[in-house]
């Protein structure tokens, strides 16, 4: 459905529930995660349940959401707030100032970005003159929404704004690609829908039936609005994931929809919006010296067991973990719901999620371990993903000719296939249509236990990264999307409980000898 599809659901679902009374609620709506392809260890679970290096016990990323728009519902008249699951805007205004959501049509907040930032989101072309308020809130009007523009569109389209002061338009110069340091463009985040429009959106939904596409509520809801838009964009699918044949047709009967309707801007000055949906983002700003590791004050050890000597180190960001003493952790790792033994070390810039390691094993540096549980019969069992940090889940190739174009961990498909004993064929990757990728690759083999899993996983990386052979054969091996469809939500909850229950009872343990 994309998020878009699923915005119009979950209205529906408001309205079987609640009848004609959903349409004086204010609604928090949150796109908690899709297949999360870029940042896999929420894949499982869901982006909005991301653990922080914060609190004691560690919050989520809806605690933090929830925190972050406290305020909202009391500046706010019925309607939709809709926000995705991995971004956090951080902002501040003026004692006197509210952020308000009570016009017609659409509202949507604004961040000052780099030109560079703005290719990777949407970006608003402001109409300068509508603006009102000062310093670091104002309200305006947005004469049309561009969705992931190049530098060149953003130019073209006056959305290059001078920094400092009021949002004013910059002239066209020859800055090239990246803009000058004083140019800037604002970007899009959390936007609010009220109650007649979202219900127009509704009866929408209702009158196509069922939706044969994938719809994004960003790109396709926003770029219909304003008086600038032009129907141009219903076109254009260089930013989709997958080209549904229906696509083009649904984005014209919602231009059509929604052609004319205002979207109306809140411009944040003194704002920041940051995005944590890859592994890098991760990886940054949870153990580099990141902005947002210093507004928000994440903690290098958060709710974890951790022997002291090695606390020193700041580098790093254990999440509700129990590490035993002896244990190696390397800067820039991030180790998360996890019980790691003494005998094990971790290199730099890696990413172990949900893992029990009890053997002696060293951990390569940009290596992301993640486990699943899963029940394919009716018992549970283990399955572990293993990739580099910077492999691409997302790509994929259409002829088996071509899969030598993946890479994992560094080396070609068909090498790793080769030293793993496993045949390239089309029953190799799993799901309908015919995408060959990582993310769709039979490879990882189920265990009985969650230890041993991540044993076999590891020795599969190991087996690449020193060209020994490996033999898969003899299990049975699933890819990411099939561990998503056999996924065991319970069974992965309980281990972090224990871990939980662990860290608790050692502390009690602790307060007790003092």
């Amino acid at each position: 459905l994309g998020n878009g599809g699923s915005t119009l659901h979950a209205l529906r679902c408001l309205e079987e529930q609640y009848g004609d009374q959903w349409t004086s609620f204010t609604v928090l709506l949150i796109h908690s995660g899709g297949y999360s392809q870029r940042l896999p260890n929420a894949s499982a679970l869901g982006k909005i349940f991301t653990a922080l290096p914060l609190g004691d016990p560690v919050y989520q990323m809806l605690e933090l959401k929830l925190a972050m728009y406290i305020d909202f519902p009391r500046h706010m008249r019925p309607g939709v707030l809709v926000t995705c699951a991995d971004d956090i805007e951080l902002y501040s205004t003026g004692a006197t100032e509210t952020i308000t959501f009570d016009k017609p049509g659409f509202t949507a907040l604004a961040h000052p970005s780099d030109l560079a930032v703005g290719t990777t989101h949407g970006v608003f072309v402001l109409d300068p003159s509508s603006l009102s308020g000062k310093g670091g809130l104002e309200y305006g009007s947005c004469c049309r929404f561009l969705h992931k523009p190049d530098v060149e569109t953003m130019r073209q389209g006056g959305a290059v704004c001078v920094r400092g002061g009021r949002p004013q338009l910059s002239c066209p110069g020859s800055h090239g690609d990246s803009g000058t340091a004083s140019e800037c463009v604002y970007t899009d985040s959390v936007f609010y829908i009220d109650h007649s429009t979202a219900k127009r959106l509704l009866e929408f939904y209702k009158q196509m039936g069922s939706l044969c596409c994938e719809i994004d509520a960003y790109g396709d809801f926003l770029q219909a609005l304003g008086p600038g838009a032009t129907p141009d964009y219903t076109k254009n699918t260089r930013n989709v994931s997958r080209e549904d044949p229906g696509l083009v047709a649904v984005r014209q009967q919602l231009y059509s929809l929604l052609q004319g309707t205002a979207l109306n801007v809140i411009v944040l000055n003194n704002s920041q919006f940051y995005h944590i949906g890859t592994t890098q983002e991760y990886l940054f700003h949870f153990t580099a010296e990141s902005k947002l590791r210093f507004e928000l004050d994440l903690q290098p050890v958060a709710f974890s067991i951790f022997p002291d000597r090695a606390k020193t180190l700041d580098q790093l960001s254990i999440i509700q973990s129990v590490l035993e003493p002896g244990c190696v952790i390397g800067p820039g790792s991030v180790i998360e719901y996890s019980r790691i033994g003494p005998e094990v070390s971790v290199g730099k810039g890696s990413i172990v999620s949900g893992c029990y390691i009890n053997f002696t094993v060293d951990i390569p540096s940009n290596c992301f371990l993640s486990s699943v549980s899963v029940k394919i019969t009716d018992r549970v069992e283990y399955v572990t993903m293993v990739f580099g940090v910077g492999d691409d889940l997302k790509e994929s190739v259409k002829l088996l000719s071509d899969i030598h174009c993946l890479q994992f961990y560094g080396a070609s498909l068909p090498e790793c296939l080769d030293l793993w004993s496993i045949e390239p064929s089309d029953q190799l990757f799993s799901g309908e249509d015919t995408r060959l990728g990582l993310w769709t690759a039979r490879i990882f083999p189920v265990c009985s236990t969650l230890s041993e899993s991540v044993r076999m996983s590891l020795n599969m990386l190991n087996s690449v990264q020193h060209k020994s052979a490996f033999k898969l054969s003899g299990f049975q091996l699933l890819s990411v999307e099939e561990m998503l469809t056999y996924k065991d939500v319970e069974d992965m909850l309980k281990f972090r409980k224990q871990v939980y229950d662990e860290i608790c009872l050692q502390r009690q343990k602790e307060k007790s000898d003092y």
